[in-house]
């Protein structure tokens, strides 16, 4: 197939009109009730609709459910897009629908990735495709990570076939104190971005504290230069939403701030925020912050000495996004340890394995392992089943997902990785990925991989018949 002829397909697949995935549902789109502003509806709402998928059953696999729980020799039997069943060797199973067997294999919920910039920060990497860091201002709440996001970054279909991920969050850049709406999204191949959109998942705030905005703005002569400088702006800036969401709710007239509609739906609890926040004192200071204006914290991102205060975070119900070994390429990475996400989560606070970076999305469960290794190492024993909460569970709840999805439990979407071994190994690859119930990536299938016009080597890729 030449490029024009697999352009075509790409077309046809986005549009739901070609094999090997059929045509989607025809449904009624979900609520878009995704953080509301002062508008009565979303301007912006998710025309979702799942890839339609076949009653499957997989048998025989060890289970890890998202949750904790383990099965051995289970069973996960998928139809219309949810889980309907998950047991052991003597669930039930219908007669006349695909089995899969996964005899030494392993079956998870698809991972989560509560911090990625895929879409905004695209493959190729080029100053064209650099979309992430609206870098005019430290405060950019108006800006949405969803209007920069282009639905062709290969870097989709990447973390799809190689990491399994199927929900992530995609965040606008830390270069800002207030950086604006992140957006959540499944991993599917979409024409736009509406079309990927998480339907009814609430939107984020992304803020961020320490070197990268005093760096920034500092570095231009202008406010904020050093970190007092930093929560002066932000505390300056809520005391703005704060007065703006007292005049909204009082129905006063007042003119519309886009930025000020975002903060204020903050301190109401329809947007989540997530704060890249990196060391121990100054995620002390944030948190004294939120209670000042209200507001709740979702997670500190990277987080690299969250195991110096894993007992506050866990008092404040504040989760712990981490990588498993990053440290030390700049002064606040400086006292990262290969042991903090064991150590948060022994401290009973909500641990979070995360990307931040397009290869290390295709590899989540290996930067948990790592993680779990050095834990296991320093005598904090955990077992591989709880370990995966770190990727499914605990991301979805700081997202706001976890009705929905996150674990394998009955009636969740049926967002499903079989892998070809423990997906703790550095030498296991996922096998097949189903979001919503459709298989949607199969190794042993070429008209079943990710295939992207921006992307080297795909199967025929150079192919001139």
């Amino acid at each position: 197939m030449n490029r024009h002829g697999r352009w075509l397909l790409i077309a046809a697949l986005l549009a739901g009109v070609a094999a090997p995935v059929a045509a989607r549902k025809d449904k009624e789109e979900a609520p878009a009730s995704q953080g509301s502003s002062a508008e009565p509806e979303n301007p912006y709402p998710s025309t979702y609709k799942a890839y339609p998928g076949r009653p499957t059953v997989i048998r025989n696999a060890t289970i890890f459910d998202g949750e904790g729980g383990r099965i051995d020799k289970g069973v996960v039997f998928l139809s219309e897009g949810k889980i309907v069943a998950i047991g052991g060797p003597d669930t039930p199973i219908p007669a006349d629908i695909a089995v899969f067997d996964g005899t030494g294999k392993y079956v998870t919920p698809g991972v989560i990735d509560i911090h990625s910039h895929l879409g905004v920060y695209a493959s190729p990497g080029v100053d064209a495709l650099s979309d992430g860091n609206e870098m005019t201002s430290p405060v950019t709440p108006h800006v949405w990570a969803e209007h920069s996001i282009w639905p062709q970054d290969p870097g989709f279909g990447r973390a799809l076939a190689n990491g399994g991920v199927t929900t992530l969050q995609i965040l606008p850049g830390s270069g800002n104190l207030f950086g604006g709406r992140s957006v959540t999204v499944k991993n599917v191949p979409a024409r736009t971005q509406q079309g990927m959109k998480f339907p009814g998942a609430p939107y984020g705030l992304k803020m961020a504290c320490g070197e990268n905005p005093k760096r920034v703005y500092g570095g231009r002569g202008r406010e904020p230069s050093t970190r007092m400088g930093n929560m002066a702006v932000d505390r300056q800036t809520w005391i703005k939403a704060r007065e703006y969401q007292k005049k909204r709710a009082a129905g006063k007239d007042q003119t519309r701030d886009l930025g000020m509609e975002t903060l204020a739906d903050v301190l109401e609890g329809k947007i989540l925020v997530h704060n890249h926040c990196y060391r121990a004192d100054e995620m002390a200071n944030v948190i004294d912050m939120s209670k000042e204006f209200g507001y709740k914290i979702a997670a500190f991102h990277h987080a690299v000495e969250s195991y110096k205060i894993a007992d506050l975070l866990r008092d404040n119900g504040i989760c712990s996004a981490m990588w498993g070994d990053w440290y030390g390429f700049k002064m606040e990475a400086y006292d990262g340890i290969k042991e903090n996400v064991p150590l948060v989560h022994r401290a009973g606070a909500c641990a979070i394995v995360h990307s931040d970076d397009q290869d290390g999305i295709q590899r989540l469960n290996q930067e948990a392992a790592k993680a779990l290794g050095a834990g296991r190492r320093m005598g904090i024993d955990i077992s591989d089943e709880v370990a995966w909460t770190w990727l499914a569970i605990n991301p979805a709840r700081a997202m706001g997902i976890s009705e929905q999805t996150g674990s394998l439990k009955v009636g969740k979407m049926a967002d499903v990785v079989l892998w070809n071994g423990n997906p703790f190994s550095t030498y296991t690859r996922p096998e097949k990925v189903w979001i919503d119930g459709a298989l949607l990536y199969d190794s042993a299938d070429p008209k079943l991989r990710p295939v992207s016009d921006f992307e080297l080597g795909q199967i025929g890729a150079g192919d001139v018949k």
